[in-house]
């Protein structure tokens, strides 16, 4: 931890010879990681104003107030406030006018000796970007990926290094302060999966952004909003729950969505049994990567107009780079949810048993599928027309590859793919393009396709009219009329 070359060790040293820079650590769970760093490269008078471990629990009680969890937001955020606090009131006087005072804190659960438990960390730092500033917090939540507890607590006394120095030196720009988090610690030790910041020095700071960022990145593989449309952490809002997704473009959701959802949600909850009845689906909506690049790059615009419309018909929304559905059900089942339901059209299904994009896979679709369906997921299929004869298709009349019809088959007899029950006089198939393009030339008929709140937000936002890029009607290229 001492060699003067590793790059964690020569920003501490920075830290610790700018004589503006003063504060506080405190560490629960892994140890003195961070301080550690301060300590070992020289110089650590010119940085520290204390360093505590409160690892007991009582002791930590005492401290900070009784928690419910010892690592959670929570327990940080007390952390933050009370050093910080104590920080101010000892040393504001003496030297307020000149120092930039910090409180650095963390808590985390690295790899127990017995094993079996979560391997995560929440940590966060409250800071002044100039002398006598009011403060600013940036908080972070983490999961450890390294297979051993040294390797856990070296990865995080790295980011905490990186942490610290990103808030003194990059807090004008903070895409730059996000992206330098994991530098010289590597995205194969850590995924940050959660992002706040706050304060006067982050007052143009959208963390909804800040969230689709780290999935930009490759921070992490997917970030989850709730009902209001702000970040939540996954593997606290949907641990131990039944999980319905819905994957789409939502660009904007439809009423066909929406139906589509309930009609699966009411197989769902029979099929999903748990010992508290009274349990609730959660309903996700999820947009890939590839979904928000439907029209090129990913725009921010666009992506939160997405949120705001799901937000306002109540839905959670996934942001993922989870292209294959195993990659989706492996996210869900490393986030502990009980019973994981997919909705899906007849034409999505038909992809899935195209073989091509099992290329990668040295099991190919048998393995894809093996890891889609040990993961207690079942798979909710809405029927679609045939686009030449117009007859409903479902999931038992889907003709596939011949040499693949027994595996449909044998999905269809043992309940892992379910049809979506639907007459054949009320069954729909338009699409959210269908929807956007009817936006774009001026047709008011879209409003018969979208819920109520849906359509008031989009007339009062301008929300994909604005952005149109078909051709209006009677423009070239395109009839009028």
């Amino acid at each position: 931890m001492s060699d003067a070359a590793d790059p964690i060790a020569q920003r501490a040293l920075a830290i610790n010879i700018d004589r503006q820079v003063y504060g506080t650590f405190a560490e629960i769970g892994a140890g003195q990681e961070v301080a550690r760093w301060f300590f070992s490269v020289g110089g650590a008078a010119g940085t520290v104003a204390k360093s505590m471990s409160a690892y007991d629990m009582q002791v930590s009680d005492a401290i900070y107030g009784k928690a419910r969890r010892y690592v959670s937001r929570e327990r940080l955020e007390e952390m933050l406030a009370h050093e910080y606090s104590l920080l101010k009131e000892r040393l504001q006087e003496a030297r307020g006018s000149t120092t930039r005072f910090f409180a650095f804190a963390d808590t985390a659960a690295a790899k127990a000796h017995a094993g079996g438990n979560d391997w995560h960390a929440w940590m966060g730092i409250r800071f002044q970007e100039r002398p006598g500033g009011d403060p600013n917090d940036v908080v972070v939540h983490v999961r450890m990926l390294d297979p051993s507890n040294s390797r856990q607590q070296d990865a995080l006394g790295r980011l905490g290094v990186n942490l610290i120095h990103a808030c003194v030196h990059h807090w004008k720009n903070p895409h730059q302060l996000l992206e330098s988090l994991l530098e010289d610690v590597g995205r194969d030790r850590l995924e940050i999966d959660w992002v706040q910041m706050r304060g006067p020095a982050f007052t143009e700071v959208d963390n909804r952004l800040l969230a689709l960022h780290l999935v930009r990145i490759g921070f992490t593989h997917a970030v989850l909003f709730g009902i209001d449309g702000q970040p939540l952490l996954a593997s606290e809002a949907i641990r131990r729950r039944r999980v319905l997704v819905e994957r789409g473009r939502f660009a904007p959701v439809t009423k066909l969505n929406l139906e589509m959802l309930a009609d699966a949600a009411a197989i769902f909850a029979s099929d999903a049994a748990t010992s508290d009845p009274d349990s609730p689906v959660v309903e996700i909506m999820e947009v890939t990567m590839n979904n928000l690049r439907d029209r090129g790059q990913v725009e921010d615009a666009d992506f939160l107009a997405r949120v705001d419309l799901l937000s306002a018909v109540k839905k959670l929304v996934l942001v993922s780079d989870l292209g294959p559905f195993h990659r989706l059900a492996e996210y869900l089942a490393k986030r502990n949810v009980e019973r994981i339901g997919v909705v899906l059209g007849v034409p999505l299904l038909r992809e899935l048993f195209n073989e091509s994009h099992y290329r990668d896979l040295a099991g190919g679709i048998l393995e894809a599928f093996g890891r889609l369906f040990t993961s207690s997921v079942r798979l909710y299929v809405y029927p679609t027309r045939d686009p030449i004869d117009g007859r409903k298709i479902t999931a038992e009349t889907l003709k596939v590859a011949p040499h693949l019809s027994h595996l449909l088959q044998h999905l269809l007899a043992n309940g892992l793919i379910r049809s979506i029950p639907c007459d054949e006089s009320s069954l729909r198939t338009y699409s959210s393009e269908e929807v956007r393009s009817r936006i774009c030339s001026g047709d008011p008929s879209w409003k018969d396709l979208v819920d109520p709140a849906v359509a008031r937000i989009i007339e009062s936002t301008g929300y994909f009219g604005a952005r149109c890029d078909l051709p209006q009607p009677g423009s070239a290229g395109r009839p009028a009329g």
